[in-house]
């Protein structure tokens, strides 16, 4: 099964979507715990 051009586009404009998802994701973790981490340390000091 041969892909035309429009398919092998199609598949890589979905590749990037899916990676560009990926990365969102880790780096809105990332910025939750950075802040949940700093309104822990801001409970616990006195």
């Amino acid at each position: 099964m041969r892909l035309s051009t429009t398919d092998r586009t199609r598949i890589t404009n979905c590749s990037r979507g899916i990676q560009h998802a990926w990365h969102f994701y880790y780096a809105l973790v990332l910025v939750i715990k950075a802040v949940c981490g700093s309104i822990g340390v801001a409970c616990f000091t006195p």
